[in-house]
């Protein structure tokens, strides 16, 4: 049985076998954008533990926060080390970065700090990023439907939090951007899209997480660790915990109620996680108030 666009994830607490107890051991394919973020690496691990055979693809447009590039390989590397299978591939786009006016990449703005519904936070748009990015996917999923003559799934890691403020992760989007791969090629009605975080938010991602980890036989912080969602990383790699993404991570891992095995820093050097989550409830206060 293949998987659709149709399988979401709840809030309610429960265990991913209860959530999609007709997909054990898929062995269908499934392509990736692997950022080396948390959202995306959770969705890796989902794939992974229902069998899927799995193509990850990373991006590397000329980003400031490059660690991402180096978590994903990490994480890749661990995952094989754990003789877990995959196809990984890094698709180099850096020539774009001269041309791009975002705050993300290099030589842009600087990123902001705060809350992610601040108006500030346009500033952190690509132009027509995930637009770049989805054409790639598509064309990499619809060539593998057509040399196995096999349905290919490309899966998305959209969740109910990801913010109006970036037009192309709206559903209207995603809708033409699938309305015209459609039309432009031949037998793309072999490619669908499966989205199994609809309908959750970082915390139930992370939660998946978990339980794909140990399903797996995984340890989740020598996972996590492995990944990163700062866009202002300090040039050891540690993450910082100001920017918007930052404090969308931290909130997570706190309603999951353990320390995220990422090591944090401001620009005094390494910091505790109790200063993280001091700092990150006070700007979720700030907001909420």
């Amino acid at each position: 049985m293949r998987l659709t666009n149709t399988g979401s994830l709840n809030k309610t607490k429960m265990t991913q076998l209860e959530l999609f107890p007709d997909y054990m051991n898929n062995k269908g394919h499934a392509v990736l954008a692997l950022s080396g973020g948390m959202d995306s690496s959770s969705l890796l691990l989902h794939l992974l533990r229902y069998g899927f055979n799995v193509t990850a693809l990373s991006f590397d447009y000329g980003q400031k926060h490059r660690v991402e590039l180096e978590r994903a390989q990490e994480l890749v590397d661990y995952l094989e080390a754990n003789d877990i299978d995959l196809t990984y591939k890094v698709i180099k786009l850096d020539g774009l970065s001269d041309l791009l006016n975002s705050a993300l990449v290099t030589g842009g703005d600087e990123v902001p700090e705060g809350h992610y519904a601040e108006e500030n936070m346009k500033a952190t748009v690509v132009p027509n990023r995930n637009k770049i990015f989805s054409s790639l996917i598509q064309s990499v999923a619809l060539s593998i439907a057509n040399r196995t003559g096999e349905y290919v799934d490309i899966c998305l890691g959209i969740h109910s939090g990801d913010h109006a403020i970036y037009p192309d992760c709206r559903q209207e989007f995603r809708d033409a951007d699938e309305q015209a791969f459609q039309l432009g090629n031949w037998d793309a009605d072999r490619v669908k899209y499966y989205t199994p975080y609809l309908e959750g938010d970082k915390y139930t991602i992370l939660q998946s997480g978990l339980e794909s980890c140990e399903y797996l036989g995984l340890d989740f912080d020598e996972v996590y660790k492995r990944t990163n969602t700062s866009y202002k990383p300090f040039p050891g790699g540690e993450s910082d915990y100001k920017s918007a993404s930052s404090v969308e991570r931290v909130e997570a891992f706190i309603k999951l109620g353990r320390p995220d095995p990422v090591q944090y820093a401001n620009e005094d050097g390494p910091v505790d996680w109790e200063t993280v989550v001091e700092h990150v409830q006070g700007v979720l206060e700030s907001y909420e108030g």
